[in-house]
């Protein structure tokens, strides 16, 4: 069936900006060795210009280099014109870049703005502001409980406190501390200590007999007798 009908060629994929920008700057770079190349050219032909003398051979030298600096003008500006295509290449995937971005940036808050009106329709603002009412009147239920629970008893309302402080110095006044009661025994000049200590020796020394040491053997002065 193929060789009857024959097989549909593969589509290409069409080239993006970024493939045509790699391959100018591919382009910029071969022209830029070319105009290397005649620099080196010109270079020698100028070192032979200036060692020839005036005549035909230093003419021909000179229509040469001329040739070679043309070559190099034309090449610059090649180079010239493609750096400019690559520059707005690049400043078109850049503006392209922006839109890609923005359009996410669109979606995202679209897709927020759909959700958040989403949960607003849970939302009762009514019922909020009747619930913070709610509980303003509860917290002042309870402080009135608290008031209630903390409430004295017994005392008079109209008790002012100037009067109070001028009652409570002079009763300061009226105080009398007693003279603590000195014992009897500082009362009298002297103390009288009980006889407990047993008295004092007189003096004398008794006289007890001694028993009789045994006598004691003489000792032996006499020498050895030698064998």
């Amino acid at each position: 069936m193929n060789r009857i009908f024959g097989m549909s060629k593969a589509k290409t994929p069409k080239p993006t900006l970024d493939d045509a920008i790699s391959s100018t700057d591919s382009r910029v770079g071969a022209v830029e060795v070319k105009i290397k190349k005649l620099d080196g050219e010109l270079a020698r032909y100028r070192d032979q210009i200036k060692k020839m003398r005036d005549g035909p051979g230093k003419n021909a030298v000179k229509q040469r280099a001329l040739r070679v600096l043309q070559q190099k003008k034309m090449y610059e500006s090649q180079r010239d014109q493609l750096m400019q295509q690559s520059f707005n290449m690049e400043s078109a995937v850049f503006a392209t870049e922006n839109i890609k971005n923005t359009m996410s940036t669109m979606q995202a808050m679209q897709d927020a703005n759909k959700a958040m009106k989403k949960q607003y329709k849970n939302i009762n603002i009514d019922k909020i502001y009747d619930m913070q009412d709610e509980m303003a009147d509860l917290l002042e239920q309870a402080n009135e409980v608290q008031e209630l629970m903390g409430r004295s008893y017994n005392l008079p309302e109209d008790l002012d406190e100037q009067d109070l402080e001028a009652e409570l110095d002079a009763l300061g006044d009226d105080f009398m501390f007693e003279e603590e009661e000195v014992p009897s025994y500082l009362n009298n000049g002297e103390s009288e200590m009980p006889d407990l200590l047993p008295e004092a020796p007189d003096g004398t020394i008794s006289h007890q007999p001694v028993a009789d040491k045994p006598a004691e053997a003489p000792a032996n002065t006499e020498p050895a007798l030698r064998m």
